[in-house]
């Protein structure tokens, strides 16, 4: 579909609305730290950026399934009253939301993040205002895969035509999420996720900066070219 026909915009939250390195990597290493687990590279933490939080602890941990109940249990003890302030807008975020609600767009946010947490980032970063929906997981992760998010986000706001609609992410999970849908979808760059990681999950578009986001969805005759 032309880019000037979508009408629905799905926004993931971490590492493409906000950048939560400090906050993700700070609530891990408190919870590792209960577990007698110190780690000294941050940026070895950021992988649990994007991805399930249960899945990261497993996958990149080891831990089984009673030690990962315990560790989220951790990690959220430290996120809901620190970490989730230690975040930050990306430059040019707030001025693309602002433009896309003035041409009529229906903004949502389609994030892995529990709901309760990602509708107090964005009130907290003056973000909410933009958004007609705020989808998240569940605190008892009953719905914590991107897919499933999208999905329930699709459902609330009654979208028919799934050709009208879009998912904006930084990682692989948003893209692969929005295929699983039948959506559309856009890599960003600027995130946490790198081109090939993006590209290799299928992503339509790819987007450098929030600026090329607005030139995707509102082509010119210089219009982005579909990456599939």
């Amino acid at each position: 579909m032309s880019g000037n026909m979508y009408r629905y915009l799905l926004f993931d939250l971490d590492g493409t609305l906000t950048d939560p390195g400090i906050g993700i990597t700070n609530s891990v290493m408190y919870a590792l730290r209960k577990f007698d687990i110190n780690v000294d590279d941050r940026t070895s933490l950021y992988r649990f950026i994007g991805p399930p939080l249960k899945d990261s602890f497993e996958r990149f941990c080891g831990f089984p399934p009673a030690q990962t109940e315990i560790a989220v249990g951790y990690y959220r003890e430290y996120f809901r009253e620190t970490g989730i302030f230690e975040n930050e807008v990306y430059d040019g975020i707030s001025e693309l939301l602002a433009t896309l609600k003035e041409k009529g767009k229906t903004l949502a946010v389609a994030t892995s993040k529990p709901e309760e947490f990602a509708v107090r980032i964005l009130r907290h970063f003056g973000l909410y205002e933009y958004f007609d929906l705020a989808a998240g997981a569940t605190m008892d992760d009953t719905r914590n895969k991107k897919a499933d998010v999208i999905r329930y986000a699709l459902e609330k706001l009654g979208v028919s035509d799934k050709s009208e609609a879009i998912m904006i992410g930084d990682r692989e999970h948003d893209i692969i999420g929005a295929n699983e849908n039948g959506l559309d979808s856009i890599g960003v760059l600027f995130g946490y996720g790198d081109l090939e990681e993006l590209e290799k999950a299928g992503a339509s578009y790819i987007a450098e900066k929030p600026a090329d986001i607005l030139r995707i969805i509102q082509p010119t005759h210089n219009s982005y070219e579909r990456k599939t």
